[in-house]
């Protein structure tokens, strides 16, 4: 059974914190992928960014809907008003990346990746050695490796 080792790109671009969403965007779109791992100075993985926290950096923002019930207000819908603002006037990938990073080590069966996948909806995960990003695995890897264990 084929395993992380066997499916996970070793040459992993990466990129800072401190980075701009402009320098993000280029570098997605250079390189032709989907995200990358967010790293400290010490190349330890503190995050990850992908193109739907760009997408979601422009999306239309939606004013929650609020009511008066005697002397209170009430917030009715997303609770998270304010952490959208800071996200869609984000100008650093600091401000934009997802801290809780779901990952793999190098021997996950690609069974388990699958799965990971089709069940927490992530189509990009960092293969760690302890806190260092060693490869990445996407969806088309994962396809790829399902199509050449399926011709055997």
């Amino acid at each position: 059974m084929l395993s992380a080792k066997d499916i996970m790109t070793r040459d992993v671009i990466t990129i800072k914190a401190e980075a701009t969403v402009e320098e993000l965007a280029r570098i997605l779109m250079e390189h032709r992928i989907s995200g990358t791992p967010v790293v400290d100075d010490e190349n330890n993985i503190i995050g990850i960014v992908t193109e739907n926290d760009l997408i979601r950096k422009n999306k239309r923002f939606h004013i929650p809907t609020v009511i008066r019930l005697f002397d209170a207000y009430i917030l009715l819908g997303s609770g998270k008003a304010e952490e959208e603002i800071k996200k869609m006037a984000a100008k650093t990938v600091a401000e934009i990346y997802t801290e809780k990073v779901v990952s793999i080590e190098e021997d996950t069966s690609l069974e388990d990746i699958a799965t990971i996948m089709a069940e927490q909806h992530i189509h990009l995960l960092p293969v760690l050695s302890g806190s260092r990003v060693v490869g990445i695995v996407g969806k088309a890897d994962v396809v790829k490796a399902m199509t050449h264990e399926a011709s055997k």
